[in-house]
């Protein structure tokens, strides 16, 4: 059951505490009274407040001095207040209360309404308030969650693999001699779905990393980033495609992360670009009023457009590994990545007739 939203009232005349518990009887809220200064600061410690309304006038303590208490101690340092005076209600007295930090200073007789009102916008404030710290111990436990799926990825589940790729090994090298052809064939796709195990697993571990990647923001030669993405994938495929890049606009985003998105997209318009007559790709850019969209055209082989809302999902794949190889994992990196740096990421394509993948990102 969730606590009510505690407010403190303070006053030594007790007339007085009642008139303000009537006044907001209506409030789902818990009043706690305190009938002097000295006591209001007791109920702090053991209460946690949304608001306080304070009395001006009072013998032992009056308003303005409990407010510069609260403010020297470290757990009501921050803590709203109102003032509320029958007494002290000229302007040099009102303006002594806002100078103290007061939220608002109300002067009696007054309207209920407008003191209800009041404490409500701060009841309303506190459960926003708890609400937020709610999601964030969430957040964290999810994060933790996340540390030790990464860990498990990085070592509990890579252990059985070491151990299955080493024993091939032994196989192939001290046993090959006694092995059928059949022997060698089931061998050889023990290695193969290690490996592909292996690429599955550093897939995991790369989206689990995303989340919580750091964003660093720079300026970013789009046109520079993209050359030695190409350059580098020139290792991995040195017939690859025509690549023609048009004007790429430079944009604030993180460069490493970028360097992924855009290694991740070329990679794949090479891959599904390669066994296509005349392959060529396209990269280029276009703006509008509060974005600058990038996008990798090629003429490969495509997709239908009825499967596409499977594009970005992890270990989605459109096309056979025995056609084309990969683990499906490529464009829900991409994804992640755009959404992280407040873009969009979509795509088109037409079965046999080549896709064109476009991201967005916000305008510097």
């Amino acid at each position: 059951m969730n606590e009510k939203t505690k407010i403190l009232i303070v006053d030594d005349k007790p007339e007085n505490l009642v008139e303000l518990e009537v006044a907001l009887r209506d409030l789902n809220i818990e009043l706690i009274k305190a009938s002097s200064g000295s006591e209001a600061l007791i109920q702090t410690h053991g209460h946690d407040f949304a608001l306080a309304i304070l009395a001006v006038k009072m013998s032992e303590m009056d308003g303005y001095e409990l407010a510069e208490r609260f403010r020297n101690e470290e757990k009501t340092s921050r803590l709203p207040f109102i003032f509320i005076s029958a007494e002290y209600t000229s302007n040099l007295n009102i303006f002594k209360g806002y100078e103290k930090g007061a939220f608002s200073f109300i002067t009696k007789p007054f309207q209920p309404e407008i003191l209800k009102n009041t404490v409500n916008f701060f009841v309303e404030k506190n459960e926003q308030e708890i609400k937020l710290l709610q999601m964030s111990k969430k957040l964290e436990y999810s994060n933790r969650e996340l540390e030790s799926f990464s860990y498990s990825i990085s070592h509990d589940l890579r252990a059985p693999l070491r151990a299955l790729d080493g024993y091939s090994k032994i196989m192939e090298e001290n046993y090959t001699k006694v092995l059928d052809e059949e022997g060698k064939r089931l061998l050889g796709r023990i290695k193969s779905n290690a490996k592909k195990m292996g690429a599955l697993l550093d897939g995991l571990l790369d989206l689990s990393k995303l989340g919580r990647t750091e964003v660093h923001i720079s300026t970013i030669n789009m046109q520079e980033l993209v050359v030695s993405v190409l350059n580098d994938i020139k290792n991995l495929h040195p017939n690859h495609s025509k690549i023609c890049i048009k004007n790429l606009l430079t944009v604030n985003a993180d460069r490493s992360l970028l360097y992924q998105v855009w290694l991740n997209l070329i990679s794949n318009a090479v891959k599904f670009s390669l066994k296509t007559e005349n392959n060529q790709i396209e990269i280029g850019s276009t703006q509008t009023d509060d974005a600058i969209i990038y996008y990798v055209k090629d003429n490969g082989v495509g997709f239908n457009m009825d499967y596409a809302p499977k594009l970005f999902g992890v270990f989605q794949r459109l096309h056979s590994v025995q056609e084309y190889e990969g683990i499906g994992i490529g464009l829900a990196i991409v994804h992640r990545i755009i959404t992280k740096l407040g873009g969009k990421v979509w795509a088109q394509a037409s079965l046999n007739e080549g896709a064109t993948f476009y991201f967005s990102l916000p305008t510097p």
